[in-house]
């Protein structure tokens, strides 16, 4: 509440002065003064009474205070004797409830930007990418993605004193988990890019989970139920959908390994394979750590590939890239990557893993969107259908234990 002073003694009287921190001071005449901490309130009229045994000319006076801040709440104060009576008015009450309630709200405002935003910076991504590889090179934008976000999501480990691998098998299991959701999938990924939309390509690795069940029901005996199945069905057609229309019928130019969502198909196994090697992983490292140090590892390779594929950016046009290339190069790297990881860790550990799950089909709808608006990637009429289809099988997987 704000600051007051009010007084009404006939002589020698003492004053009360009311201040935000709480407190409640009382002086007389001869300048002796003592101080209160006043008691929370949780009903509508809270008393707080003051012994006044101290206070000169105090036994024998009545008296009131109405103190107004400069906001509409009411102290009332009365006093009889040696005792002073303070009631917190309805309408301060009022405006406490809704100004707690403005703070709910705005939290729940933030919760929820933060639960978006790996996924809007995983959607993004992919178009700042796509802008980027005719004038970098795939391989050096897939090595330059993971390596120095790897380095920032380590550091971030290490601040926050989480232990470094120790031991062969730590390492070993790091190495291995590098190769394949590391250096493959992002290498899949950059290949599949210059081939394919950055919208249709996000759908098409955003079916991964429909690898994943498939991959515990294997490994680990995991039952996905007739819900889960179905969902699985449903996906195979979907996939059929978004990449038969891509695929060049004509046996004299068909070419597989030139089809971009094939590419995109690749990295979506490795990503699958990679999200069940975490169990494993897990048992010998930290997470985070396991997850910058992969990052940097399976950078590694890709820049060696980017050198010997002679990737533009190797061939001497480095100097020509635009502020906005290398813009979008930070952006794919420490956003797309470190940020994205770094929040996406923070709201698991805070209990939103379900949450996090149910929003998996919001990075093909950023992807979709801004590749729209910035590349004016479009989709035909059967790989919209073929995207609806593949988004409702993997909430179907994703969901199938409350489905049932």
């Amino acid at each position: 509440m704000g600051c007051c002073s009010c007084w009404t003694f006939p002589s020698s009287p003492p004053f009360f002065t009311l201040s935000n921190n709480n407190c409640i001071a009382f002086s007389s005449s001869s300048s002796l003064s003592w101080s209160f901490s006043s008691a929370s309130h949780n009903s509508s009229s809270v008393a707080v009474t003051l012994k006044l045994s101290h206070i000169v000319n105090a036994n024998s006076t009545r008296f009131r205070i109405n103190c107004k801040a400069k906001d509409p709440e009411v102290v009332d104060c009365v006093g009889t004797g040696l005792d002073v009576e303070c009631l917190v008015s309805q309408n301060e009450k009022e405006e406490t409830e809704a100004e707690q309630a403005e703070k709910v709200k705005n939290n729940i405002l933030l919760e929820w930007a933060v639960l978006v935003s790996p996924f809007f910076f995983w959607g993004t991504a992919m178009v700042a990418m796509k802008e980027v590889l005719p004038k970098a090179g795939p391989f050096f934008v897939a090595s330059f993605r993971l390596i120095p976000a790897g380095l920032l999501l380590v550091a971030f480990a290490k601040s926050k004193g989480r232990p470094l691998p120790s031991g062969l098998t730590a390492w070993l299991s790091i190495a291995l988990f590098a190769l394949v959701d590391a250096a493959c999938f992002q290498g899949f990924l950059a290949q599949g890019l210059q081939r394919t939309s950055a919208g249709l390509g996000s759908v098409i690795i955003d079916s991964q989970p429909l690898t994943v069940a498939i991959l515990a029901v294997l490994l680990f005996d995991e039952s996905i139920g007739l819900v889960g199945t179905a969902g699985l069905v449903l996906g195979v057609i979907g996939l059929l959908l978004l990449e038969v229309p891509a695929l060049t019928l004509d046996e004299s130019n068909f070419s597989l390994w030139g089809s971009g969502e094939w590419w995109m198909l690749l990295a979506a196994q490795s990503m699958a394979i990679g999200t069940v090697m975490v169990r494993w992983v897990s048992k010998y490292s930290d997470p985070i750590m396991a997850t910058g140090w992969h990052m940097v590892i399976g950078g590694l390779p890709l820049v060696g590939i980017s050198i010997l594929n002679c990737d533009p950016v190797f061939s001497g046009t480095f100097q020509e890239l635009s502020a906005n290339d290398l813009l979008a190069l930070f952006y794919t790297s420490i956003f797309g990557s470190a940020v994205s990881y770094g929040v996406y860790f923070y709201s698991a550990t805070k209990g939103s893993l379900t949450k996090l799950s149910s929003l998996t089909f919001l990075t093909p709808m950023f992807a979709s969107i801004f590749g729209f608006l910035y590349l004016g990637e479009t989709f035909s009429p059967m790989q919209l259908v073929g995207a609806i289809v593949t988004v409702v099988a993997i909430y179907m997987v994703n969901f199938r234990d409350s489905l049932q």
